[in-house]
C-alpha cells in the first residue's frame, strides 16, 4: 500500500461516516417535523424543518457526488 492508497482509505472513510451522520440527521429531522406536525406546530415552525431538510439533503448530495466541502460548486449551482 502507497501513501496514495492511504489516502484514498483514509477519504472513503471519513465520507461514509460523514454520509452515515447526514442521513442520521435527515432522519431526525423528518421524524420531529412529522411529530411537530401531529402536535399543531405551526406553519412556520414545520416551514423552518423543512428548509433544514433540503439544506441537508442537498449537503447528502454533494457529499456523495464528491464535492461537499467546494463552495464554488454551490455558488455555481445557486446562481443557475
Amino acid at each position: 500500500m502507497n501513501i496514495t492508497d492511504t489516502c484514498e482509505t483514509d477519504r472513503s472513510v471519513l465520507l461514509g461516516r460523514e454520509i452515515d451522520d447526514l442521513l442520521l440527521r435527515l432522519r431526525g429531522l423528518v421524524l420531529v417535523r412529522d411529530l411537530l406536525a401531529q402536535r399543531g406546530a405551526t406553519r412556520a415552525e414545520l416551514d423552518a424543518h423543512t428548509n433544514e431538510l433540503e439544506r441537508v439533503r442537498e449537503r447528502l448530495a454533494d457529499t456523495i457526488r464528491g464535492r461537499a466541502g467546494d463552495p464554488h460548486d454551490r455558488a455555481v449551482e445557486a446562481a443557475a
